[in-house]
């Protein structure tokens, strides 16, 4: 029993550590490369969003990136896409520091 216990705590504190560097990953690392061009990578995730084949042409980047930004802030059940897409803004805007 007592070692069930060991390694419950054990995986407690690795589970922990794993989400709260994934968390801060994503404040300091990933959300600021949006700051670039806030207003692009916001219609680019509308497009990826509605559309059936939304990549056009040969730049895929900037729509990997807009991906990412879809992984970090997910679209909640049913939310309307203005809402979600000022959801998006109201986070980029946080983590750059200004307002969009």
């Amino acid at each position: 029993m007592f070692r069930i216990s060991i390694v419950f705590g054990l995986t407690a504190v690795v589970m922990m550590f794993v989400f709260n560097s994934a968390d801060w990953y994503s404040k300091r690392a990933a959300l600021p490369r949006f700051c670039e061009n806030p207003v692009k990578v916001v219609e680019i995730v509308e497009e990826i969003i509605t559309e059936k084949t939304p990549i056009k042409g040969d730049k895929r980047r900037p729509y990997i990136v807009a991906a990412k930004l879809i992984f970090l802030v997910p679209r909640k059940n049913e939310e309307p896409m203005e809402t979600y897409k000022q959801r998006l803004r109201d986070k980029i805007s946080q983590s750059c520091g200004t307002a969009y």
